[in-house]
């Protein structure tokens, strides 16, 4: 990957009142930092980022130009590491920039697009699951890929396609989890339930008990209360006279 040029202004303009007339003029504030040096204030100019922005897709490396109206103060190999969006209309707000050596290794995420149908879609009615969007990547800035592509056309199935078997360009390794899932195809939803066989019943008998009468189980709480008499005992047999 080449590096994409911007020229950027160097912002002397500090504090938040300086800032909205910043962004009333049509640029973007932002920062770059990182590497030995301090961080550096620069404006950049919203419709030339948004353009690149349009034109390349994935991890951009910049070649900023910083200067100071016509003059050139310095400039940066870099990267974004952060934008800021407005809530509601999605402006750009702020950018971080950081910046890089072309000759050491940085890890960047790309993103992962499927190539093809798979079998297990166009013939079984299955479903492509897309599982990993994003592959952390560890590589020069030269060698970053706008994406990593995959070809998904064979999958029938319950097939998976894990991290072992992306095949990543020349000079790109990855340190994420090598059995994780990316593409599996998963079988097709019954839309309906299936019917009932005939004579078969759909749903149990209920039988409920009867529910006593409150008054009547009263009565016989008040009758099992109350304890029996005692039979009356038989008469003592009467003494004979001497």
């Amino acid at each position: 990957m080449e590096e994409i040029k911007l020229d950027v202004q160097v912002r002397r303009e500090l504090g938040r009142s300086k800032i909205k007339t910043v962004r009333r003029d049509n640029f973007v504030p932002a920062i770059v930092y990182g590497g030995d040096q301090k961080p550096t204030h620069i404006k950049v100019d919203r419709r030339a980022f948004e353009r690149i922005r349009r034109l390349h897709h994935g991890e951009i490396v910049f070649h900023l130009n910083v200067l100071e109206g016509d003059k050139k103060l310095r400039d940066y190999s870099a990267i974004v590491k952060e934008e800021q969006h407005h809530p509601v209309d999605d402006h750009i707000l702020h950018i971080d920039f950081k910046r890089i050596s072309l000759k050491e290794k940085i890890e960047v995420k790309v993103t992962i697009e499927a190539e093809g149908e798979p079998v297990g879609v166009k013939r079984d009615g299955g479903t492509l699951e897309h599982v990993i969007w994003e592959l952390e990547i560890i590589c020069l800035p030269t060698q970053i890929p706008q994406e990593l592509k995959v070809d998904v056309s064979g999958l029938a199935i319950d097939d998976v396609i894990h991290v072992r078997d992306l095949k990543l360009p020349d000079g790109v390794e990855t340190e994420h989890d090598p059995d994780s899932i990316v593409f599996t195809v998963s079988a097709p939803k019954d839309e309906e339930p299936a019917e009932p066989a005939e004579g078969a019943i759909t749903e149990p008998e209920v039988t409920r008990e009867k529910k006593k009468d409150p008054a009547a189980a009263g009565e016989e709480g008040k009758k099992s209360d109350k304890p029996e008499k005692a039979e009356k005992s038989e008469k003592k047999p009467e003494k004979k006279a001497e």
